[in-house]
């Protein structure tokens, strides 16, 4: 009779066991889902290519110091730029344990172009005529701030660089084939494959993109900044980009491509930005930006 008892017992306890190991390994999403780092990435050693983000990035800040287009520290913009990164920083190691590690600069040149970058190591950029052009608003320019740590946290660049040179690679040899079985002019196949591995690095680009997009307003929101804003930015941005490339010869997914994107996901993307405001969904205000979207 003891031993039914201590039998009973036993697989009682491994029931419960076994539920508690079911409940530790229940996944609730928070947020957009973290994925695994690219595998094909260690092809470019990291160390190699920081040192040359650090060597180009200081070359820019030298060039344009001499030429007065490096916007003083004190000057408002900058202020704002650099208040809005360190509200976003400290959540980036969720994306990259490396990047605790990281000598993160933030700077504004004086510029027109319509753009901004975060090189690796967190070197970021902006260009006046970002800010100007677009009149972002503090979670716009959050927005485009997350977009582009995500590419750097992504390791985007090293990962491009892997795959464009394995990508040439295989299309030289394809190309070789070709000509070899078929018996086709070489420097028509070497056409046709260049043009075939283009699209392929196209379309690693492309995919960067959306993934930038939704991991950047991820990052954005838990700092307190509207993913919404994500939404009239790309707004803001077709209104100035009507003579863009079709999406298929485009780096970058068309805009109302990645407005579908960010709706979407806004369903795990909203809920942090109310966390970080101590609400809920349902309290939270319309989002409004400062220009008229058509």
């Amino acid at each position: 009779m003891n031993k039914l008892k201590h039998l009973a017992a036993a697989i009682a306890m491994l029931a419960t066991l076994g539920t508690a190991h079911a409940q530790k390994e229940q996944v609730v999403q928070d947020g957009i889902a973290v994925k695994p780092l690219s595998r094909v990435r260690v092809i470019v050693p990291e160390e190699q290519l920081n040192a040359q983000a650090a060597q180009q990035y200081q070359a820019m800040m030298s060039e344009a110091q001499q030429k007065g287009a490096l916007v003083p520290a004190t000057d408002p913009q900058v202020k704002r730029l650099r208040s809005v990164a360190q509200r976003i920083i400290p959540h980036t190691p969720r994306w990259n344990a490396s990047a605790k590690g990281w000598q993160w600069q933030v700077n504004l040149f004086d510029q027109p172009q319509v753009n901004a970058f975060c090189m690796p190591g967190g070197r970021i950029g902006f260009y006046t005529g970002i800010i100007n052009q677009l009149k972002l608003t503090d979670d716009e320019m959050a927005a485009i701030m997350g977009h582009e740590i995500a590419h750097a946290l992504r390791e985007h660049g090293r990962e491009r660089a892997a795959k464009s040179g394995i990508t040439s690679v295989v299309a030289r040899g394809a190309g070789a084939i070709g000509a070899a079985i078929f018996g086709i002019d070489p420097s028509i196949t070497n056409t046709v494959t260049g043009m075939i591995g283009q699209g392929v690095v196209l379309k690693f680009s492309r995919d960067e993109e959306r993934e930038a997009d939704l991991v950047g307003l991820d990052i954005a929101a838990r700092a307190g900044y509207d993913p919404r804003a994500g939404i009239a930015l790309w707004r803001k941005m077709a209104m100035l980009n009507k003579g863009a490339p079709p999406e298929f010869l485009s780096t970058h997914p068309g805009g109302e491509t990645r407005i579908r994107d960010m709706e979407e996901h806004m369903n795990v993307l909203l809920p942090l930005y109310a966390r970080s405001k101590g609400t809920t969904v349902k309290q939270l205000p319309p989002y409004r930006t400062n220009v008229a979207l058509r």
